[in-house]
């Protein structure tokens, strides 16, 4: 894969993951379903619309393992199951800036501790661009900040760190369509349960139920499919600092979506994240371009 056809692969499932982050806050941010309902619906939209694709890849390739042979793992299906569930839940107890800020603070130290504890050091450059890149964030969502409930500030820290060992799970596949079709088809038999625990209290709406299937069958199964053909050749670091840069796109996506104004604040915090990710990329590629 060139390093153009990287860019715009990664840029793809990043741009998705902000849609995702939109959808979810339209949906539970306006109580037009609840939380449960929202991750089962998300799940089991992700689950058809990438085994649709894999039988249809089936019959029009020649690529034969088709959607019969299992792929993925069980472990994989459990970290996403428990970030989409502790994600949404998490969501109601907190505002949009407390939970992204938690959310990826816990994705970048689950996947840099990981990055450590297997032996991977990072050079002095890249700790100054993730620093500079958390920074920046920070500032972005620094008004929208506020002392979190401890319920909700749980739930989204394991959000993140079942997100950040999902990411970590997927540097090992060489089947990205197949492999995350299998981690969804696998999650849901824990959706299920999860349906029916929440039954007596679920609530939906026709608004909320198309807000989950689009978040699951587009911004999740698509663009989860797209991140994990990226990570083959993305390394540990470079892929969580890339992450950084969703709730950018997310506030730069509001700007366009419900016709925000583009702040001053949006523009320097955007200059300072992108900053940080560009010194953390190229350090890495100039340092060791096939390593962790």
């Amino acid at each position: 894969m060139t390093r153009f056809t990287l860019s715009v692969w990664t840029l793809i499932a990043l741009l998705a993951f902000a849609a995702n982050s939109i959808l979810c806050r339209f949906a539970l941010g306006a109580g037009t379903i609840d939380a449960g309902s929202f991750t089962a619906i998300r799940l089991l939209s992700g689950a058809v619309v990438l085994t649709l694709l894999l039988m249809w890849r089936s019959d029009h390739s020649d690529h034969r393992r088709g959607i019969g042979r299992p792929a993925g793992s069980w472990r994989a299906s459990a970290f996403l199951f428990v970030y989409a569930a502790t994600f949404s839940f998490g969501y109601l107890s907190l505002d949009t800036g407390t939970g992204a800020l938690v959310l990826f603070g816990a994705v970048q130290i689950t996947m840099i501790l990981v990055t450590l504890i297997r032996g991977h050091q990072l050079h002095v450059a890249e700790w100054i661009g993730l620093l500079c890149a958390f920074f920046g964030l920070v500032y972005l969502l620094w008004p929208n900040l506020a002392t979190p409930s401890f319920i909700g500030f749980v739930l989204m820290a394991t959000a993140g760190v079942a997100w950040g060992l999902y990411t970590l799970a997927g540097r090992d596949s060489n089947e990205a369509l197949t492999d995350t079709a299998w981690n969804f088809i696998r999650s849901l038999p824990l959706a299920l349960l999860l349906l029916l625990a929440v039954w007596p209290s679920a609530s939906w709406s026709s608004s909320g139920v198309w807000l989950a299937v689009a978040s699951g069958a587009i911004a999740s199964g698509l663009g989860y499919a797209i991140w994990y053909h990226a990570l083959s050749h993305l390394t540990a670091t470079q892929a969580a600092v890339l992450q950084l840069l969703v709730p950018v796109l997310a506030a730069i996506g509001g700007v366009f979506v419900v016709g925000e104004v583009i702040s001053t604040r949006l523009v320097i915090a955007s200059a300072i994240v992108l900053g940080g990710i560009l010194l953390v990329l190229l350090n890495r590629r100039r340092a060791q371009p096939n390593g962790d």
